[in-house]
């Protein structure tokens, strides 16, 4: 099967029997064979095929991960993962955030061959930035999904609004921070972490 699909393109939803029976090694070698595009799997296995970002989402993108990499690389806590990194998660489901970070103690738990797939863990800190295509409700439901998964803290970053909201475990309601001039904290689950906001514009 070979998939194409423009950069900005909204994602293209693939379900069916077929695809329910696939197994994570036959999932994880269906995007192996796809580097170009993102792909995602849902609790119900279906297939979401999300297609490259524009040049500015990668911009902003690339910064957030730096931002994270660089704090990261001071305090040793654990590691650090960008877009391309997938987690399969206790709900079935195949998640590659825009950026993320699992602590050391659990990555360390993984076999190198869990560790070369998809992970089945779910990271305590995940990170979704928004591009023009992307629709805020369903990412806001996303970022419940992960919650629900085991994310202690989880940022949905929308740059078109310059609003940030911030998901914590336990609490079924967000944070809202409007605005760009503002910088978030890590908290307690990454210590020290500050995410200047500015940097995205």
């Amino acid at each position: 099967m070979h998939i194409t699909l423009l950069p900005n393109e909204a994602p293209l939803v693939l379900s069916g029997p077929g695809l329910a029976q696939m197994t994570d090694d036959e999932f994880f070698d269906f995007c192996q064979h796809h580097p170009d595009l993102r792909i995602e799997r849902t609790n119900l296995h279906e297939i979401r095929i999300m297609s490259p970002t524009g040049s500015l989402s990668s911009q902003r993108n690339a910064e957030i991960t730096f931002q994270l990499s660089l704090w990261n690389r001071e305090y040793r806590l654990g590691r650090v993962f960008d877009s391309n990194g997938g987690f399969r998660l206790p709900d079935g489901s195949m998640r590659a955030p825009d950026a993320a970070w699992l602590a050391n103690t659990r990555w360390d738990a993984l076999t190198l061959e869990q560790q070369k797939k998809f992970a089945p863990v779910c990271p305590e800190f995940v990170l979704e930035l928004a591009s023009e295509t992307d629709n805020t409700t369903d990412l806001q439901v996303k970022m419940l999904d992960w919650l629900r998964n085991g994310a202690q803290l989880a940022w949905l970053i929308v740059p078109e609004t310059e609003t940030a909201y911030l998901y914590r475990a336990g609490q079924p309601e967000p944070e809202v921070v409007q605005g760009f001039d503002n910088e978030l904290s890590g908290e307690a689950v990454l210590p020290g972490f500050r995410l200047r906001l500015a940097e995205l514009r």
